[in-house]
């Protein structure tokens, strides 16, 4: 896009939403509308790996556990466990009087429903593998539940606190069915669903009979996917949203002069990738793609595409997850980038297609830069920014790897488990082929497995720290995916707001949303 017409559209933004707040269209005082820079969907906990989508889910659906903004563990609809000396059996005390938002009563037996559904392979649903090492869960009566592990597996408690876990009305599952569920959500959480227009917003209104006296403090709230990085940004300056995530980075200062807004950058544990298709040539040569790495000034592309709210990535897992081993950013190198090519027998480049997980304009930005970098080593690329429908089909669900179009993909992951297991397996496993979990690399090591694998089951810390140091070593030897940029969370809202903050994950937590009259 020209800067021109990018003006031109920025402008006409802002007047078309001015002229709505000025016709009475505004807000109500208990009414919060939230922008969101990516389209859910599905409303489906259990199927989805995207993070923004969980967000929503949260709206209305609680787990057993959940994470506090520290990615500690807090519980939610459980009381209390116990863990077996052998780590094998979990016994859960549930919370009683809570209610789904159809009237079932939330016990033991909703819990077995619920995790008996994503474990039944036949509804293929996108979360399985997170808990695929569960071997029963039984009701013991309606206020335990007990869950019997096929082998010791020491992120368990972090996998029941993620956003997925999520708690389903029984009475719900069976009226919908496994796929229908996804348009009409039913769960404990505060708010119950109103409608989901896909392009336009997901609305949700205050559940009265919610547990948590005193909550929710507001009537209805609309999470309204917003593409542009500008609209959302103008969408606060004129009051048609009340909080906006992510803030275009080069809006952010803007933003600040305004009396009525808060600008929020927290820290991330989000870092974005370029992923390599191994099984096609020239990706399945180390060098070339050693070579794409040393090409690519990240720092740059921290100030171009992140407005310096990013920063080079300090390894394969963000600092600030557990066992995350820390190592130096990929220098931007250009000759031994060009070496790298010559020994790799490109040593005049290649052409290739670049694919964007996301169409949001940060992520345009990126795309171009690294078309811009990768020129300056002779490969020409093409790139393109996929639909939310188009990266499930040609990505994400796509069923043969042999046949896999995808080449060169720009993605992210927050290892939204607070340690190195999800932060690994789903990415880098040989188990975690796509369309199973995300290793669209179709990346392959037995180091990795194996590492991988005894981490999952060890008891003991300092074998379980060297063993996700041995896997880390490895994958940034054979760099499957360059790492790039570890980015800031920069959200923005009105000051009349207040308990919604964006979590480290890049999940966001409305648990005490609130505005002031």
């Amino acid at each position: 896009m020209t800067q021109s017409s990018s003006s031109l559209r920025w402008a006409s933004a802002l007047l078309g939403l001015a002229a709505l707040a000025a016709s009475g269209t505004a807000l109500a005082a208990k009414d919060v509308v939230l922008s969101i820079g990516y389209q859910p969907e599905t409303l489906d906990p259990y199927n989805t790996n995207t993070t923004i989508t969980t967000a929503v889910t949260k709206t209305f659906y609680e787990g057993l556990f959940q994470f506090d903004k520290d990615l500690k563990v807090q519980n939610v609809l459980a009381e209390s466990y116990d863990v077996s000396k052998d780590g094998l059996v979990y016994t859960i005390k549930l919370r009683t009087g809570v209610k789904f938002h159809d009237g079932t009563d939330f016990n033991a037996e909703a819990v077995k429903f619920t995790l008996d559904r994503v474990l039944n392979q036949d509804n293929k649903l996108l979360r399985y593998n997170q808990f695929n090492r569960v071997g029963k869960v039984e009701a013991l009566n309606p206020t335990t539940v007990r869950i019997t592990l096929k082998e010791p597996f020491g992120p368990f408690i972090n996998s029941l606190a993620h956003a997925s876990a999520a708690m389903i009305s029984p009475t719900a599952l069976k009226k919908w069915g496994n796929k229908d569920i996804a348009f009409h959500p039913v769960g404990t959480g505060p708010f119950e669903f109103v409608e989901w227009k896909q392009t336009e917003a997901v609305k949700a209104k205050k559940f009265d009979g919610y547990w948590k006296k005193g909550y929710p403090k507001i009537d209805t709230v609309s999470w309204k996917p917003v593409l542009e990085n500008n609209t959302r940004a103008a969408m606060l300056q004129t009051g048609e949203a009340d909080f906006a995530y992510p803030i275009p980075y080069e809006q952010a200062d803007l933003l600040k002069k305004s009396d009525k807004l808060e600008v929020v950058a927290t820290p991330s544990i989000i870092t974005r990738f370029l992923a390599f298709n191994m099984l096609q040539k020239p990706y399945d040569n180390a060098k070339v793609r050693e070579a794409i790495g040393y090409a690519i000034n990240k720092e740059a592309l921290a100030k171009v595409a992140f407005g310096g709210y990013a920063f080079p990535a300090q390894g394969i897992v963000p600092q600030g997850v557990k066992y995350a081993e820390k190592m130096a950013p990929i220098p931007y190198d250009l000759k031994k980038a060009k070496e790298l090519m010559k020994e790799a027998g490109y040593p005049d480049g290649f052409e290739s297609v670049l694919w964007s997980a996301y169409n949001n304009t940060t992520s345009q930005k990126t795309i171009q830069f690294v078309q811009q970098q990768l020129a300056q080593i002779g490969i020409k690329l093409q790139v393109q920014a996929l639909e939310v429908g188009q990266r499930t089909e040609q990505v994400d669900a796509w069923p043969d790897p042999k046949t896999a179009k995808v080449r060169m993909y720009y993605t992210g992951w927050s290892s939204s488990t607070g340690e190195a297991d999800w932060g690994l397996r789903p990415l880098f496993a040989s188990e975690a082929w796509a369309p199973k979990l995300n290793n669209m690399s179709f990346y392959k090591s037995e180091v990795v497995d194996n590492a991988l694998a005894k981490a999952l089951v060890t008891v003991d810390e300092k074998e379980r720290t060297a063993l996700y140091k041995t896997a880390q070593d490895e994958i940034r030897k054979d760099l499957p995916r360059v790492p790039m940029v570890t980015e800031q969370n920069l959200s923005a809202h009105a000051k009349r707001l207040s308990g919604v903050f964006v979590m480290p994950d890049g999940n966001i937590n409305i648990d005490a949303i609130s505005v002031a009259n």
